[in-house]
C-alpha cells in the first residue's frame, strides 16, 4: 500500500523536507531546538509538516554551515532583512567576523602543517625502530595528565 504524499500546499514531511533542503532529518529537529527554524505545524497525523520557505531557510543554514559558520553566526545572518542597507553593514561585520575566524584557524592549520613535516622528517624507514612512533611517544609522556596536579619532575619536563 503506497502513502500519498501531501500537497506542497499543505507542507512537506521531515523527510521529504530533507531530501529538498539536503538537510539530514536529525539536523532539522536540531536547527528546531536552537530556534533556527521555527517549531513547526502539525498535521491531523501529527506529523512535522514543513513549507516551501521552510526547505529555503534549511537550504541558507546548510549553504552558510557548509562555510564553517557557527549556529550564532547563521542565527545572526537570518534575523537580518536583505532590504535594509543596516542589515547590509551587519551582515558585513558577521562576514568579517567569520573571516577573522577562518584566517586564525588557518595559521592553525599552517603550523600543524609544519608539526606533521617535521614529524614526517623523523624518519625515513631505514633504522631499526620508527622514529615517528619514538618521537610521538615521547610527546605523549611530556604531556601533562588532564586534572592530576603537577608535581616537582613534571614542571621540568
Amino acid at each position: 500500500m503506497s502513502v500519498a504524499k501531501p500537497p506542497a500546499a499543505q507542507g512537506y514531511r521531515i523527510g521529504e523536507a530533507a531530501a529538498r533542503s539536503g538537510v539530514t532529518a536529525a539536523n532539522i529537529r536540531y536547527y528546531e531546538r536552537e530556534a533556527l527554524i521555527a517549531p513547526q505545524a502539525r498535521g491531523d497525523n501529527s506529523y512535522r509538516l514543513y513549507t516551501d520557505a521552510d526547505v529555503h531557510r534549511l537550504r541558507f543554514i546548510r549553504l552558510c554551515r557548509a562555510m564553517d559558520m557557527s549556529l550564532d553566526e547563521v542565527r545572526t545572518l537570518l534575523g537580518l532583512d536583505l532590504r535594509r542597507k543596516a542589515d547590509c553593514d551587519a551582515a558585513c561585520v558577521a562576514l568579517d567576523a567569520h573571516l577573522g575566524h577562518v584566517r586564525e584557524r588557518l595559521r592553525e592549520l599552517r603550523s600543524l602543517e609544519k608539526d606533521l613535516i617535521a614529524l614526517r622528517d623523523c624518519c625515513d624507514g631505514t633504522d631499526a625502530h620508527c622514529h615517528i612512533i619514538e618521537t610521538l611517544h615521547a610527546r605523549a609522556d611530556r604531556q601533562p595528565l588532564a586534572g592530576a596536579p603537577r608535581t616537582r619532575a613534571a614542571r621540568h619536563v
